[in-house]
C-alpha cells in the first residue's frame, strides 16, 4: 500500500503526544489486518502505535514488529501484554488464540478476551501516565465492544474495525440483531432492516442456525454490536468500487464516519510490477522456506493464469467425503493445481494429513502427471495468488482472502464454510461478478462430476472469461484506491479516508488535552 514520503502533515511539534492504542482479537485473520493497517499509519503520520494482546500473541509478534522496524526505523510500533491463563478460562494450556481451537471453543475464548477489561484499564491509565496524556483513540476489533467502556471511562474516542467488509457486516448484524429465521418456517426470508436482501437457511453459519436469542452466542453478540454500533468511528477493511452502496447504508444506519482504507495489505501485493525484488519481500520469514521456494519455481513452470489455487484458510476444513470427491474432481478436470489440504472434520486440527484421507494413490498420480501440488497445512498463500500463472482460487471466502484474491486479480470458486463467508460469497458471485459458489457449508455434498464441471467452467469457458474480466476490474480499483503520488497530486479513495481519519481523531479534543 503506498505511503506519504517525507514531512509528517500533522505536525513534527506533537509527535510525541500522538499515541494510538490497537486492540486485535486474538486469531489470526484478524491480527494480520491490524499488523497491515498499523504500519500504513504509523509510516504515514510517525504516531506512536500500541498494539495490545495477551502475552503468548505477543511472543509472536515480537519477530514481525522487529523486522517492521528495521525495514524502517522511524516506525515507532510497540507490543503491550495483558495478563491472561487459558487454564481460568476452561481453554486447553497455553492457548490464546483461535489457531487451535474447535468452534464450540471459539466463544469460549471471546468470552475470556471480556475478562481482559481490567488489564486494558490499567494499560490505557499506564500510557496516560507516562505519555502525560490520553491516547489519541482506541482502534478494536468488532468483536471487542466492550472496549468503548475503557475509551469513555478516559474519555477517548474509540474506532471499531471491521476487518470484514461492509455487507458482510451487514447482513451479520442484522442476523444477530433480529434472528428472523427463528420467526419463520420458510427455507427463504429477508432481513427486517434490508428488505432487499433475500438469504436462504444454507446461508447462515452453525451459530446462527442454532440461535435462541438466549444462547451463548446471542448473548456475546448483544453485549458487543451495541457498543459497536456507538462508538466514535468505524474502520473498514474494502475499498469504495467494490461495496460502495452498502457502505453508504452503513453510515446511515451509525449516522457515525465509516472510514474504508483498504484492500489493507503489504505494499508489495498492491504493486503492478512484478520482479524477483517482490517476491523477495512476500517471501519473508517463514515464508522463505524451501517449500515456498519449490512452490514459486513450480508455478514458474506453468502457463499464465492456468494454475487453480485451493485453500480453505487457517482454521477450516471439510468433510473426509468431500475432500475425496474434490481430489478426483481436480483429476478429471486435468487442470493444473496448488491444494493446502488440512485433516478433515472429526479428525484433530493437530494431527499430521495422512494420504488415507485422499483417493487411493492420488498424490502419486498428480505427481508422475506433474498435474498438482499437494501442500500439508500451509502454503505461501500471497505468492502463489499475486503469480502470472495462477488463474482461479477455491476459496472459502474469508475476507483477508478475498482481499487478495481480488487484489490479483484472481476470480473465485466459492465455498463458505463459516461466520460472514456466507455473506461474502453471495457479495462476490450476485453482485460484483467474480466468483461461482461450488459447495456451501459442511453440510452440502459435492460430487467429483460438479467439482470437475465449475473448475472447466472457471478456468476455460465463457462464463470464467467474463468472471476474469471482472476480477481484473477489481483489482485496479483496489489498486487506485490505494494510490497516493506522496506529492498531493494523486490519492486514492482508501487514501484520502485514512487521512480524513486521521484529521478528525486530531479535531478532537480528547487526544490533546493533558492529564
Amino acid at each position: 500500500m503506498a505511503t506519504s514520503a517525507g514531512k509528517n502533515p500533522w505536525g513534527e511539534h506533537m509527535q510525541k503526544r500522538h499515541h494510538v492504542v490497537m486492540f486485535p482479537f486474538m486469531a489470526q485473520g484478524h491480527i494480520i489486518p491490524f499488523l497491515q493497517l498499523s504500519y500504513l499509519l504509523a509510516a504515514r503520520t510517525r504516531f506512536t502505535i500500541t498494539i495490545v494482546s495477551t502475552p503468548r500473541n505477543v511472543q509472536t509478534l515480537t519477530p514481525t514488529i522487529q523486522s517492521a522496524r528495521q525495514k524502517d526505523s522511524s516506525l515507532d510500533i510497540r507490543l503491550a501484554e495483558l495478563p491472561f491463563s487459558s487454564a481460568d478460562h476452561g481453554l486447553p494450556p497455553r492457548t490464546e488464540n483461535t489457531d487451535s481451537l474447535a468452534l464450540p471453543q471459539f466463544l469460549t475464548l471471546m468470552e475470556a478476551a471480556e475478562k481482559l477489561q481490567p488489564h486494558f484499564e490499567n494499560l490505557i491509565r499506564k500510557i496516560c501516565a507516562e505519555d502525560g496524556c490520553t491516547p489519541l483513540c482506541i482502534i478494536s476489533d468488532m468483536f471487542l465492544g466492550w472496549t468503548l467502556d475503557v475509551a469513555d471511562m478516559f474519555a477517548i474516542p474509540r474506532i471499531c474495525f471491521f476487518t470484514s467488509g461492509a455487507y458482510g457486516m451487514l447482513l451479520f448484524y442484522s442476523m444477530w440483531n433480529h434472528l428472523p429465521h427463528t420467526k419463520t418456517d420458510t427455507e427463504e426470508f429477508t432481513l427486517p432492516d434490508l428488505p432487499h436482501v433475500s438469504l436462504h437457511r444454507s446461508q447462515l453459519p452453525i451459530t446462527l442456525k442454532m440461535a435462541t436469542a438466549t444462547d451463548g452466542w446471542s448473548l456475546f453478540y448483544s453485549r458487543q454490536i451495541p457498543r459497536n454500533m456507538r462508538s466514535w468511528g468505524t474502520v473498514c477493511n474494502s475499498f469504495e468500487q467494490l461495496e460502495h452502496d452498502h457502505l453508504e447504508h452503513f453510515r446511515k444506519s451509525t449516522g457515525r464516519p465509516v472510514w474504508v482504507v483498504g484492500p489493507v495489505l503489504p505494499p508489495e501485493l498492491l504493486s503492478s510490477t512484478r520482479s524477483d525484488a517482490v517476491y523477495d519481500k512476500l517471501l519473508q520469514g517463514k515464508e522463505a522456506d524451501s517449500e515456498a521456494i519449490f512452490c514459486l519455481r513450480w508455478l514458474d513452470s506453468q502457463n499464465v493464469s492456468s494454475v487453480l489455487y485451493i485453500s480453505f484458510g487457517s482454521q477450516n476444513t471439510i468433510s473426509a467425503s468431500n475432500m475425496k470427491e474434490l481430489a478426483l474432481g481436480l483429476e478429471s478436470s486435468g487442470q493444473p493445481f496448488i491444494w493446502v489440504v488440512r485433516p478433515p472434520l472429526g479428525v484433530p486440527s493437530t494431527a499430521q494429513f495422512s494420504s488415507e484421507f485422499l483417493p487411493d494413490g492420488f498424490e502419486e498420480r498428480m505427481k508422475a502427471k506433474k498435474q498438482g501440488l499437494v501442500i500439508k497445512k500451509w502454503a505461501p498463500q500471497r505468492v502463489i495468488l499475486s503469480h502470472p500463472s495462477t488463474g482461479g482460487f477455491v476459496s472459502h471466502c474469508g475476507w483477508n482472502s478475498t482481499m487478495e484474491s481480488l487484489s490479483q486479480g484472481v476470480p473465485i470458486i466459492g465455498w463458505p464454510i463459516a461466520g460472514e463467508q456466507f455473506f461474502n460469497s453471495k457479495l462476490l458471485e450476485e453482485e460484483v461478478g467474480v466468483c461461482v459458489e461450488m459447495c456451501r457449508g459442511n453440510e452440502g455434498e459435492l460430487t467429483k462430476e460438479k467439482v470437475e464441471r465449475t473448475v472447466k467452467m472457471l478456468m476455460s469457458e465463457e462464463k470464467g472469461g467474463r468472471m476474469r474480466e471482472r476480477a481484473a476490474a477489481m483489482r485496479d480499483a483496489a489498486r487506485t484506491a490505494v494510490k497516493d503520488s506522496g506529492d498531493g497530486t494523486e490519492k486514492g479513495s482508501s487514501m484520502r479516508d485514512i487521512d480524513d481519519m486521521i484529521q478528525n481523531i486530531l479535531n478532537t479534543s480528547c487526544g490533546s488535552q493533558s492529564l
